[in-house]
Order: structure tokens, then C-alpha cells, then sequence
């Protein structure tokens, strides 16, 4: 559905939601597979602690900047 001329139309709150999932679910994934050599024996919620600021980060200058400008036609 097209909006009314002269009217832009609100981004897609799944398209968006899912393009965060997809560049945020790898970076996760890398990030636990880096992260899990480096600290072997530390309990899960210190890990969590290490990774979360990063993927946070990540987001907040880089992913969702980044899906906002560079992929907004597709939203």
C-alpha cells in the first residue's frame, strides 16, 4: 500500500526489527566465539558483561545508523 503523495509513509516496524536481528544476532555469535577461548571458566553472567556493552555499541553508532540511512528505502 502506497502512502498519499506528498506524505512519507512510516518505516516498517518488522523490517526494521528484523534487519536489527540480522546484523545483530552474527555479531553475537562472533562475539561468544572470541569471547569464550579468552575467558574459559568464567560464569555466563560475566561473559554476558564483557559482550553486552559491545553489541550495545555496536548498535547505537553502527547498525541501526546504518539501517536508518543506508537502508531506509527498504523500511
Amino acid at each position: 500500500m502506497n502512502a498519499p503523495a506528498g506524505k512519507p509513509r512510516n518505516p516498517s516496524r518488522l523490517r526494521f526489527a528484523l534487519l536489527v536481528f540480522l546484523a545483530v544476532y552474527p555479531l553475537v555469535t562472533l562475539g561468544l566465539s572470541a569471547l569464550i577461548p579468552l575467558t574459559p571458566g568464567w560464569p555466563l553472567p560475566l561473559r554476558t558483561l564483557v559482550l553486552v556493552p559491545v553489541v550495545v555499541a555496536a548498535m547505537v553508532w553502527v547498525i541501526i545508523p546504518t539501517i536508518q540511512t543506508r537502508l531506509r528505502h527498504w523500511l
